[in-house]
Parts: structure tokens; C-alpha cells; sequence
């Protein structure tokens, strides 16, 4: 006999398959099979996570003001999204390696990025807005899909070595259509490379629902392939937090992959490209409004009275700060020669790269005073 596998069919019933700590109103719900993973988590690490979420937010709208003043060529917004990508992160250990898509801005934040880090891509001055050995934290990927090759290929080399490290990987819900995640899947269970696959389920793939793509919740997917996998509340900061510290727990003591599905809703455009209006019904967006993930966690801790006025009036007045420093590191880049393309590309230089040097460089003397 087939199993049975509850399909997709509305919003409401997606949630009601999603594992949880924190109702939509900030009250806690027992989980046995998360809260061990939590149970160390004081109130001073949940105002943390609040604070964390806040500038993430604050962050976001900077990005989206940046581009439409004509500052930055694009930006993906990540509202709404803020409680999967804070809760996963603040779970990574520092040695671990983590390979994002586009739309990771709060897991550069959580990892240490600079105020220029978020936005010097963006603005077209560099491929890599942040230093990646530094923050131990890949390239952000445009391309859909290919990080989760990367962070396999990096897995075995972690394997191959005896590492006490874990690639971990994000994607969205769109990506799960891809063959790059799937052939991704099928190598870290053969292989049984210690990484994780966070799947951010923010219910667009640009103009196409999740639904359409896939009839069946995308955590099942993961057992098809020989990886355990959890489904949780995406708006759940705790929730996130706890799965990502099994998925960890798991890839780190040598068990091969696991894989997260976090189930959340992208409140703004896909990137600064997109109008939703043209694909998206209005009620829904209303819907999802409710479900916050920083009103959810700022309710649990007023109703715990671990949250004043005061506190959350000076976590604005950090994020406001953060914003400005972001605004002022991009308003003050530099633009690098055109030559400086060249830079950096290999370790060693040779006579390939040379060539093309010097065939851009002849090119570029055709306009006055662009080299």
C-alpha cells in the first residue's frame, strides 16, 4: 500500500502540517520532538533573537530604499522571512560552512557582515559583497539552485578530511524544482556528506505559487531520497532555531544530510523587479500579516514581561544606526578601476588571463579616460 501524504491545497491546511513552538499569538506550545533543542533558551537569548530580527527588517527596508533611489542595480527582500533566517543562523557554529542564495541577507547579518557587506554587490562594485573566509558564508548565488552542488562538494571535502564542520545550504521553494537540488540530494545521501538543506518555503517562485509546483508538502521529498526531514513553522523563530540545531546535531555526528523545510511567506516583490500585485491576491497578504514572526516573538515576551517600551525602543534606535552606517558605506564605494576585473581572479597570474587583460584594456581605450 502507498502512504498517505496530505497534498497542498490551501494555505490553511499548510500550516496545520508545520511543526511549532510559538502560536501566531506569541503563546508557547509544548513540542516534545523540538523543545529539547530549545530548553536552554533564556529570555535574554529570545530578546536577542528579537533584536536580531528587528535590524533584519530594518536592513531590508534600507536595501529596497537604496534601490529605488537608484543606488543599487536590484535587491531581493527578505520581509517576513526574518524568523527562519535568524533562528537557522544563530544555530550555525562558527566553523561550519554556509552556501546562500540571493535572498540570505540575515544570514550574512547573523555571521558578522559589515554595513557595506549588504549592499556592495548589489550596487555592482564587486562579485562577492562580503569577505566569504570571513564570514565563512559562499558568494550570494543568483543562479537558482547551484549553491546546493557547492555545498555538497564542500560536505565531502569535510567528510574527506575528518572536519568537525557541516556545509549548510538555503534555497527557496522555486529551487526545489531545479536538478541542481535534486542531483545535490541524491550525491549527500550516497555519499553520506555532512551538510544541511534549509528550504525556505516563502509560497512564490516569483509569479508561480507553491502549489502548483508541488502537490505534496516539499519536506517529503527529503525521505525519497534517504535524508530525514523536518517541516516547521517558518514564522516560528524557536521552531527554526531547534530544527536547525537536530539537522546539525545530525549531519555533525557523521549520519549524512538532513533537510528543513521552513514554512514562511515572502511579504515583499520577488526582487526590486517585481510587482506581486500582478500575481498575488491582496487577502492573502493580509493573512500572512497576521502571522508576523517578530510580532510573534515580541508577544511571547510582553506577555512574559521580559520586553519594556524602553528595550524595544532602543532596539530600534540599533537598527535605525545600522541602517544609517549601510546608507553611508554604499553612498561612500569607490568604484574600482575596469581593470580591476582581473584582480584576484586566479592565485597565480598566467598568460590566458594576461591576454584577455590586455584585450579589455585596448577595448577600454577606445572611450577617453575610461581606463
Amino acid at each position: 500500500m502507498s502512504p498517505q501524504i496530505t497534498p497542498i491545497a490551501d494555505t490553511a491546511q499548510d500550516l496545520e502540517l508545520t511543526e511549532r513552538i510559538l502560536a501566531p499569538d506569541g503563546i508557547r506550545i509544548p513540542n516534545p520532538q523540538l523543545d529539547v533543542y530549545v530548553d536552554d533558551v533564556d529570555a535574554a537569548q529570545l530578546r536577542a533573537l528579537h533584536r536580531d530580527m528587528v535590524i533584519l527588517r530594518r536592513i531590508d527596508a534600507e536595501g529596497v530604499a537604496l534601490q529605488r533611489q537608484g543606488q543599487l542595480g536590484l535587491w531581493a527582500p527578505c520581509q517576513g522571512q526574518e524568523a527562519t533566517q535568524i533562528g537557522t543562523a544563530r544555530a550555525i557554529a562558527p566553523q561550519d560552512y554556509v552556501f546562500p542564495s540571493y535572498r540570505e541577507t540575515g544570514v550574512i547579518y547573523a555571521r558578522g557582515a559589515a554595513p557595506g557587506d549588504y549592499v556592495r554587490m548589489w550596487r555592482g562594485e564587486e562579485g562577492a559583497g562580503h569577505d566569504p573566509a570571513a564570514l565563512r558564508v559562499a558568494p550570494l548565488q543568483i543562479i537558482i539552485g547551484a549553491q546546493t552542488l557547492h555545498a555538497v562538494g564542500y560536505a565531502l571535502g569535510i567528510k574527506h578530511d575528518g572536519a568537525d564542520e557541516v556545509a549548510v545550504t538555503y534555497f527557496g521553494d522555486g529551487a526545489t524544482s531545479q536538478g541542481d537540488v535534486n542531483e545535490a540530494m541524491i550525491f549527500a545521501s550516497s555519499y553520506q556528506a555532512p551538510v544541511v538543506f534549509v528550504c525556505q518555503n516563502n509560497h512564490w517562485a516569483i509569479s508561480e505559487p507553491v502549489a502548483l509546483q508541488s502537490q505534496y508538502p516539499i519536506a517529503g521529498r527529503a525521505p525519497g531520497f534517504g535524508i530525514p526531514s523536518l517541516r516547521v513553522d517558518g514564522n516560528d523563530v524557536l521552531a527554526c532555531m531547534a530544527a536547525m540545531r537536530w539537522a546539525l546535531a545530525h549531519a555533525r555526528s557523521g549520519k549524512g544530510p538532513a533537510y528543513i523545510e521552513a514554512v514562511t511567506y515572502r511579504m515583499g516583490p520577488h526582487t526590486t523587479a517585481d510587482d506581486p500585485t500582478r500575481y498575488r491576491d491582496s487577502a492573502e497578504l493580509e493573512q500572512w500579516r497576521r502571522r508576523d514572526p517578530i510580532a510573534r516573538l515580541e508577544a511571547h515576551l510582553r506577555a512574559a514581561r521580559e520586553l519594556s517600551d524602553e528595550q524595544r525602543a532602543e532596539t530600534q534606535a540599533a537598527a535605525d544606526d545600522v541602517a544609517r552606517e549601510m546608507r553611508a558605506a554604499c553612498l561612500g564605494m569607490t568604484t574600482r578601476p575596469p581593470l580591476a576585473v582581473f584582480d584576484g581572479v586566479y592565485a597565480e597570474p598566467h598568460t590566458g588571463l594576461a591576454r584577455q587583460r590586455d584585450e579589455y584594456a585596448a577595448y577600454l581605450a577606445t572611450f577617453e579616460g575610461a581606463v
